[in-house]
């Protein structure tokens, strides 16, 4: 009872808070995650998914899955994709931080209103540019065609190149608030004396661009590259929704490949392999992550 008394104590109360959360997180995020990795050295097919002894497979589903043609396209896929719009959407909100930093009117508005793409839910997006790319009723096909700049309508989303690119479209469009907004707080944060006092010296705009401003926004940069990484190579529901990972399995990302051989061709333990491929390579970016903040700290 005096242990009891002594776990209540003000200074233990932090650990009652944290409590429901942990325990949420240990059952719904680590448990399926440990299983996954058990399932990834079974063989567990629908044949033996309700065997009370599932056969051990060892390293052959990693294996089988590196010999893939399909794994190695969807994660080529996924390279591509994550660094296309990595780069696009970082230089698209760097420059839009750049400029709602400047003092103007309607600059707070509009930046918020610009902040929108983020905020609608991504399924809703998918349907969207799914629709705004489509064949016969799609906007760009309308406005292009209006404009006599193609006789035919083009298939954007049944065509493996211009799928791609219809998809990168898509996710660029969503990240560009994520990178402005970030940025825009980093820039916050540089004293203005600094330039001020750059400006007394004589230095130009490029100068206190390259001196100044791109030297300490050096951790923020890091920051949004690192996490856009981290949410853009997991990219699922964007895919699903738009392409299903075709045509001709040209746009499959990891996630949706190994959403394809668990539930679509019932290859639970190789699907399993693919999602654990996929959650190692997180966890090496996560890990550049958590080493940028702390030098940042």
């Amino acid at each position: 009872m005096k242990r009891i008394k002594q776990f209540f104590r003000y200074d233990n109360a932090g650990w009652l808070y944290v409590f429901p959360a942990f325990a949420y997180m240990l059952y719904f995020v680590g448990y399926p995650i440990l299983q996954n990795i058990v399932l990834s050295f079974q063989d567990v097919t629908m044949r033996t998914l309700t065997a009370p002894d599932k056969p051990f497979a060892g390293l052959a589903n990693y294996i089988d899955i590196f010999k893939d043609r399909v794994f190695r396209t969807s994660l080529v896929n996924t390279l591509v994709f994550t660094v296309s719009c990595l780069v696009i959407q970082f230089l698209i909100g760097f420059a839009l931080a750049l400029f709602f930093n400047q003092n103007f009117k309607f600059a707070k508005p509009v930046r918020g209103l610009l902040m929108m793409p983020w905020m609608i839910p991504i399924t809703v997006t998918a349907l969207m540019f799914k629709f705004i790319f489509g064949t016969d009723v799609g906007i760009l096909n309308y406005i292009l065609s209006s404009l006599g700049l193609i006789k035919e309508n083009i298939e954007w989303l049944t065509t493996p190149g211009t799928a791609m690119f219809a998809l990168i479209c898509a996710n660029v469009w969503i990240g560009i608030p994520f990178n402005m907004i970030l940025i825009s707080t980093g820039l916050t944060t540089i004293p203005k004396e600094l330039y001020e006092s750059a400006s007394i010296d004589g230095a130009g705009k490029g100068q206190t661009f390259f001196k100044i401003t791109l030297p300490l926004l050096r951790p923020t940069i890091e920051s949004v590259l690192i996490l856009g990484f981290i949410y853009t190579f997991k990219v699922f529901d964007l895919v699903y929704v738009m392409t299903s990972g075709g045509p001709v399995n040209s746009t499959h990302m990891l996630s949706t490949y190994s959403y394809k051989l668990s539930f679509e061709m019932f290859k639970y333990s190789k699907g399993s392999a693919v999602a654990n491929v996929l959650l190692v390579i997180l966890l090496i970016a996560g890990s550049f992550y958590l080493k940028a903040t702390k030098e940042e700290e």
